[in-house]
């Protein structure tokens, strides 16, 4: 089943349910991917689908970040609570150290020596990750393997 039609089934069953964070947060990952679309000015595959819920995933984090440094646990609580909606149309995300073992892959096959290369690790990397990770942590995970390989080996 696609990512499309388990809104619609979960939009049809919050209403049935009365859910209205549910259908509240639904309704508003439909209209992303509609925006996205529009903007786009093609219908989207489950990869475009999937990245119009990445946007949203990564503003709903970034909003927690304000909320709670501004002391609005308030909001922040229902902002987690959305974001939990949306995360259950989202691929299995990896963890830190599965990133970390694909960041070494990619590190060895595009044959980076140090932090110069993060481009061309990126380049290699985000596609494969799109959707499964988070691009911080991504980026975190790569940092972190190439300033590896330009220490020297004691």
């Amino acid at each position: 089943m696609s990512i499309r039609d388990r809104l619609d089934e979960d939009l049809k069953a919050a209403l049935r349910e009365h859910d209205q964070l549910t259908k509240g947060t639904v309704r508003l990952a439909k209209a992303a991917i509609q925006n996205a679309e529009i903007e786009k000015r093609a219908p989207l595959d489950e990869a475009g689908v999937t990245d119009a819920l990445a946007r949203m995933v990564r503003q709903y984090r970034e909003s927690i970040a304000v909320y709670r440094e501004h002391g609005r646990e308030d909001a922040a609580a229902r902002e987690e609570a959305e974001l939990a909606v949306v995360m259950r149309y989202m691929p299995q995300q990896l963890d830190r150290e599965e990133v970390v073992a694909l960041a070494r892959e990619a590190a060895a096959e595009v044959g980076a020596t140090g932090p110069a290369d993060r481009g061309k690790v990126m380049g290699k990397l985000m596609p494969q990750l799109r959707g499964k990770a988070d691009g911080a942590v991504v980026n975190a995970a790569v940092v972190e393997v190439l300033e590896s390989l330009a220490q020297p080996s004691s």
